[in-house]
């Protein structure tokens, strides 16, 4: 089966043209102008933008938070319709168990014949023993080129110490394994936390107040320290204020590898999210936290300018009369997390393209090249280029709408940004070359996507 897309206008995070792409066997088999040749299928896609399926290397479709556990790989057709064609999901290490263990019941259990886009993993620490530092270097030979430690969340069996970040670091350098890590000071905010309950201090917007950006910048600093001791690249998750932003690029401008993203939310939703009335704050409860505007106007910087790499959803999708609920009567039992991983294409155009805070190459470099290198999953994943898989995106720029949770495939019940404006949608999109979304909706099947391995030294080696 072939297909033939004519007369869009291509994007890629370096270029743009009007062109026409031939899809055949899952694969960009030729890119030109007005490409004589025959296809089964032909598209004219005049008046429309062509972009490489997206990546998204932040997705938690499996978490638990007390007796909470998120809806999981059921909704992962949300990330087709919302332009994502490939995801990078956060596998947790079973206690007591190797990281390729837990990665292959996972697989078994959670993720065979339900993943409906294509999807590679990261491993979560759960259990940092000598074991498991000795297992790091091996992790590329199972395609999982990174690992993620929390320095968060004191008390829970995922949290680490500096100890055990530094022994990964160590461990991580030789093979090109990535070291993610969740920044924030974890001793501060068990603390506040305490203090702010004790207060009688309970509602949702008292989740910010526990957890303020010094929190996270102080973590993010001592991170790069630690990196930096053990002569490693670090990568800071889901980045949400001006100053753990500023410690990532001094140190970058100073030429040590250490490398940020940050997430749709934390671009377009505030403290005021956490300050609705009838427990509805409670939504919007993830960590870090939601900031104020001045934090946003500097990660919309920083994204442009390059400080930080990438635009993550943190997809976990908790859904609030069942979940959420747990924490009416103290935040700190609030499961941290929200749905986003359907809206990250609309947030970025919608509030970046569209208002001129980014370019439409820089969408796409955010969007999915650079996501894809930092996971080692470029050129495969990512661009549109001759021999990579046909993940397309067609793009209506015209198309307008409200985003709801009425349309969304999240399976939760609320969703992050109900009621705002969006500006343009992903009309068709194509994974491998096989239609899978059309007119907007889905109409792909069940179990439909593919693990794709990682391949080690990616992005945060390869600019060392």
């Amino acid at each position: 089966m072939s297909t033939l897309i004519r007369n869009g206008t291509v994007i890629t995070a370096v270029d743009e043209y009007v062109g026409d792409i031939l899809i055949e066997d899952e694969k960009i088999r030729a890119i030109g102008k007005n490409l004589d040749v025959k296809a089964d299928n032909i598209i004219d896609a005049k008046g429309k933008y062509i972009m490489p399926g997206g990546v998204d290397q932040h997705t938690h479709f499996d978490f638990s938070f007390g007796d909470a556990t998120v809806f999981g790989w059921e909704g992962s057709n949300a990330a087709l319709v919302g332009g994502t064609t490939t995801v990078v999901d956060f596998v947790n290490q079973k206690i007591g168990w190797s990281m390729k263990d837990s990665v292959d019941e996972y697989v078994e259990t959670k993720v065979n014949g339900k993943a409906m886009c294509d999807y590679s993993f990261h491993g979560v620490v759960y259990d940092p023993s000598d074991a498991l530092f000795e297992e790091i270097p091996k992790l590329p030979e199972i395609g999982i080129p990174s690992i993620k430690l929390f320095m968060a969340y004191k008390g829970h069996p995922y949290h680490c110490d500096d100890a055990a970040i530094f022994k990964a670091l160590q461990a991580s350098k030789e093979a090109g394994v990535t070291i993610m890590v969740h920044a924030e000071n974890a001793d501060v905010i068990d603390v506040l936390q305490k203090q702010l309950v004790a207060k009688g201090k309970t509602e949702p917007k008292y989740h910010a107040v526990s957890r303020p950006p010094l929190v996270e910048a102080e973590a993010t600093q001592r991170a790069i320290y630690l990196a930096m001791m053990a002569d490693a690249p670090i990568f800071v998750v889901h980045v949400t204020c001006k100053e753990a932003m500023e410690v990532i690029r001094d140190a970058y401008i100073k030429g040590v590898p250490a490398y940020g993203e940050t997430c749709s939310h934390y671009l377009v939703l505030d403290t005021d999210n956490l300050s609705k009335p009838n427990f509805e704050g409670a939504k919007y409860v993830c960590s870090p936290a939601l900031r104020g505007e001045e934090h946003r106007e500097a990660l919309w910087e920083a994204i442009k300018k390059g400080w930080l790499k990438c635009v993550s959803s943190d997809h976990c999708s908790f859904s609030w009369k069942e979940h959420k609920v747990l924490g009416r009567d103290n935040f700190i039992n609030i499961p941290n997390g929200a749905p986003g991983l359907q809206d990250r294409l609309a947030i970025l155009w919608t509030y970046g393209v569209e208002k001129d805070k980014i370019s439409r190459q820089k969408l796409v470099e955010l969007f999915a090249t650079v996501p894809a290198k930092i996971n080692g999953l470029f050129p495969q994943k990512g661009t549109i280029a001759v021999g990579s898989d046909a993940d397309i995106v067609i793009f209506d720029p015209e198309w307008k709408g409200v985003i709801s949770n009425k349309t969304s495939l999240h399976g939760v019940d609320y969703s992050s940004y109900e009621g705002m404006e969006q500006i343009g949608r992903a009309e068709k999109v194509f994974l491998r070359g096989n239609l899978t979304v059309d007119d907007g909706k889905f109409t792909g099947e069940l179990g439909q996507g593919q693990f794709i391995p990682g391949k080690p030294f990616g992005l945060a080696y390869q600019e060392r």
